[in-house]
């Protein structure tokens, strides 16, 4: 009998595996605070609790070797997806216990380990059960896959969790507490229906994934190839200015990604704008997301054209400066939702038009040499701890400053995305053939987080 998944068309098992990604990482990492603020969080505990499960998806490349050692990348895919179809059902059912609170951050803390070793998996598949061509002919699908979850999780299942809050449970949107509970529990089921779901259909499409060179085979193996790989990098030409860049450049970004919505559903006493759920899952997973990708799109084009060298700090002007959109809309609170969705749809725009830079900036010149796929995801690593950082303490500088000197703060955290920018230091020439990436450790994906 043929195996599960033997002589599969890609097609069948790279897109929902992406999207299942991609489903459980902006559940887990930004719809939680939403959540959290529905239930009746203040924004510093909302941004802090979400922020924190941030730290699994950056810390990934140090236990990536066990997912090499044990078993197929599929047998991985397979349990990380049940446990968390699993995960998100015991979430919702620990919403009705006393107490629930910390019952959900055990849980969510959890699911994020597991959730960053779904990637892990998942990458692995991917890199190891396609040949050069294929990867190269299917990346385009696995970057559009994978950002259809921002759509169903920020997106979707926010509006849906609004209409089930005033329009099943007839509660009232602009009251934040408990009575959220309801309409948070069908969602978190819905989640754990969708993961299950894909566990099933990947049991029979999914190719188990093949063993990568130089596969370490005992703990201490792993422990010298990680050592190796961290040797290497502190030996790079300009290495510390290339990790000041890639810790820096977004620092802005990540103090503006949980104040944003924060500040939409807020209400206007409070600075706020007061949008329901319905409207933010409309403004921030549709039109936002969207303008997103547009601007990644337009971005990485005028990069291939001019080169990275003589646009990055174009591509640093575009990140940083259209966040003063927030600014002016805290000071004017317009109640208009046409320039309500304008602010946020410039932003989001600018953020990926300007963003690719930082990517092809970690593909060109942090990662070439013995481990790039490892040392890429040192970068992107170092990106996600500043993006954690700034969250937990977001909240918290919001509450102590109000929205208008929040944001102006924001601005004023833009000045060392430049200084870094316009120092950032170019060791290898455009154009020019890297060293054969590793596959000791997945490749990491330019998420848009």
């Amino acid at each position: 009998m043929r195996a599960p998944g033997h002589n599969v068309s890609p097609l069948l098992w790279v897109p929902t595996g992406y999207f299942t990604m991609a489903l459980a990482y902006v559940m887990l990492t930004s719809v939680t605070a939403i959540m959290f603020k529905n239930l009746g969080m203040d924004n510093g505990q909302a941004a802090q609790y979400s922020s924190m499960l941030i730290l699994a998806y950056t810390i990934k490349p140090l236990f990536a070797p066990i997912v090499e050692m044990y078993r197929t990348k599929k047998f991985f895919v397979l349990c990380a997806q049940v446990l968390i179809g699993a995960g998100f059902a015991a979430i919702a059912l620990a919403m009705s216990m006393p107490g629930y609170m910390a019952v959900l951050m055990v849980l969510f803390w959890a699911l994020s380990f597991v959730g960053a070793t779904q990637d892990i998996a998942c990458d692995g598949v991917y890199v190891t059960s396609l040949d050069r061509r294929a990867q190269s002919v299917y990346c385009g699908i696995q970057s559009l896959s994978w950002n259809i979850g921002p759509i169903v999780a920020s997106g979707g299942l926010v509006y849906l969790s609004g209409k089930l809050h005033t329009q099943v449970f007839h509660h009232d949107p602009a009251r934040f507490g408990p009575e959220w509970i309801d309409a948070w529990r069908i969602v978190f089921f819905i989640v754990a229906a969708v993961t299950l779901a894909m566990a099933v259909w990947h049991l029979r499409v999914m190719p188990d994934g093949a063993k990568a060179e130089n596969t370490p085979t005992s703990l201490g193996g792993a422990a010298r190839i990680l050592g190796d790989a961290f040797v290497t990098f502190f030996q790079k030409k300009h290495v510390w200015k290339m990790v000041a860049f890639a810790f820096l450049f977004r620092l802005s970004i990540g103090f503006l990604e949980k104040i944003g919505p924060f500040f939409m559903v807020d209400p206007r006493e409070r600075g706020g704008l007061g949008l329901s759920n319905e409207l933010l899952g409309i403004i921030y997973g549709t039109y936002g997301l969207a303008a997103v990708l547009l601007g990644s799109l337009l971005g990485g084009l005028f990069v291939a054209k001019r080169g990275l060298k003589p646009t990055l700090f174009i591509l640093c002007c575009a990140v940083n400066i259209p966040n003063v959109t927030f600014l002016v809309m805290s000071i004017f609170q317009p109640t208009s939702l046409f320039w309500i969705g304008a602010g946020v749809v410039v932003e989001k725009f600018f953020f990926g038009y300007g963003a690719v830079g930082f990517m092809i900036y970690l593909m060109q010149q942090l990662a070439p040499g013995k481990y790039a796929t490892t040392h890429y995801a040192f970068g992107t690593g170092l990106m996600g701890l500043c993006g954690m950082l700034t969250g937990v303490v977001s909240g918290h500088l919001e509450q102590w400053m109000g929205y208008i000197h929040y944001f102006g703060f924001v601005m004023v955290a833009t000045i060392p995305s430049f200084i870094v920018c316009w120092f950032a230091p170019f060791p290898h020439p455009e154009g020019t053939p890297d060293s054969e990436p590793d596959l000791t450790l997945p490749p990491e994906r330019a998420e848009l987080r």
